[in-house]
């Protein structure tokens, strides 16, 4: 719910005001404390990379700063309807602590959060407290100008006004009056000050939307080929397949209507011909129909489309599948070619025995396993199956992550960043 700035009333100011006020003083005790650990911890586990400590414990504390930088975004969504986007480049699961601390650091955004910390821990805690400062501060000199100012017989500043009598006291009061005056004006546009303050230092520079957009582009040119490519394969299936075995059919067909009454035995020859024709046709087809969206996926989802896969196969093969809900229907379709095309690899190519499969959704992301007791080898390359599901995933943001060494096992890593419903 955003702030709201419409002032229609002495209650609506009021409630606005005090919410402003309330919000910032709760932002401000958290900001504080989370801001200045966020910043020395990183500072120092940076520090010890040398001597290899930081190898271990950055990825850990930089993911903490993102966790927190997170939380600040909702937050000026939900409190002052400032929306703020977040770029972090996606890192492989599987990756070693090495690459997950260089990866990091290799990622703009992480020196952006490095930046926005101490900003938000001096502007930042000040822009947040502000509001709530207006609010209790009039109090103390309301309470000063009633009489408390005979508690303090050596004199007491309040703001720039020095408290030594009763007249000065009264001038205290005025003062806070005066405060009171901007608390019904400034608390909701402060805050939101923050909010944007928050929102300059932790929004992508114009390069990484650059360096965004041209990825999206070539992942859009990716899915426009792969489309066009199963076009051109489903036209080359119905046309030498089904089509070819129904024609085949009507031909056998009519040999059958002419040899009826000359050759009976040649036409039941026949006819139990076009009878398996029709068969394998209707098979044919429902491969066909299978390869572009399975039934099983658009009516029970992908867990079960994934089973009823796993049963297919050559291979004894193990599903495991932890999903609360259902995708979108074009991530369950790209999840699923995916773990097709993974499983497919594995039975030509991995001399396996057995094959693991697990799904799951943590964290706003689908992950998809598939293991193999394999040969192992299996790399990413041009031409290379494993290229073609990256080029898939990476039409929704996803990565791919293989572990395939020398002897086995291979795991294959798929991560989708999905909703679920």
């Amino acid at each position: 719910m955003s702030i709201e700035t419409q002032h229609s009333g002495g209650g609506t100011w009021a409630r606005t005001s005090g919410l402003a006020a309330v919000r910032g003083f709760g932002l401000a005790l958290v900001a504080l404390p989370g801001a200045v650990l966020c910043l020395v911890l990183s500072l120092v586990s940076i520090a010890l990379i040398p001597i290899g400590v930081g190898i271990v414990t950055t990825p850990w504390v930089l993911t903490g700063v993102r966790a927190f930088a997170d939380w600040r975004r909702v937050v000026a969504a939900e409190w002052g309807g400032v929306r703020i986007a977040s770029a972090y480049r996606p890192l492989p699961a599987n990756a070693n602590p090495w690459g997950r601390t260089f990866g990091m650091l290799g990622d703009p955004a992480t020196w952006r959060d490095l930046r926005w910390l101490p900003v938000d821990m001096t502007a930042g805690f000040l822009t947040a407290l502000l509001p709530a400062v207006l609010l209790l501060y009039p109090v103390e000199g309301l309470a000063l100008a009633a009489g408390l100012w005979r508690a303090f017989p050596d004199g007491y500043w309040y703001a720039f006004v020095p408290v030594t009598g009763q007249a000065s006291a009264f001038g205290a009061g005025a003062l806070a009056l005066v405060l009171l005056l901007l608390f019904r004006l400034l608390p909701a546009p402060v805050l939101r000050a923050h909010f944007r303050l928050t929102r300059a230092l932790l929004t992508p520079s114009q390069g990484e939307l650059a360096e965004r957009v041209r990825v999206l582009t070539e992942t859009r040119q990716d899915a426009v080929d792969t489309s066009a490519a199963e076009l051109r394969r489903i036209e080359r299936d119905l046309h030498d397949g089904a089509q070819a075995r129904l024609v085949a059919m009507g031909m056998d067909l009519g040999t059958i209507e002419l040899l009826l009454d000359k050759d009976p035995q040649k036409a039941k020859e026949l006819l139990a011909q076009a009878r398996k024709s029709s068969v394998d046709a209707l098979a044919e087809l429902r491969d066909l129909v299978r390869g572009i969206h399975p039934p099983v996926l658009a009516e029970r989802g992908l867990g079960d489309a994934v089973r009823a896969l796993a049963l297919r196969l050559p291979l004894p093969a193990e599903v495991t599948v932890e999903l609360p809900g259902r995708a979108d229907a074009p991530v369950e379709s790209a999840a699923y070619f995916a773990v097709s095309e993974v499983l497919t690899n594995a039975v030509k190519h991995a001399d396996a025995q057995r094959l693991w499969i697990d799904l799951h959704h943590k964290d706003g992301t689908l992950r998809i396993s598939v293991t193999d007791d394999g040969k192992g080898g299996a790399v990413i390359g041009a031409g290379s199956g494993l290229a073609g599901v990256e080029r898939r995933l990476g039409t929704f943001d996803g990565v791919l992550a293989v572990s395939s060494p020398a002897g086995g096992p291979t795991m294959v890593t798929m991560e989708i960043p999905c909703a679920l419903s």
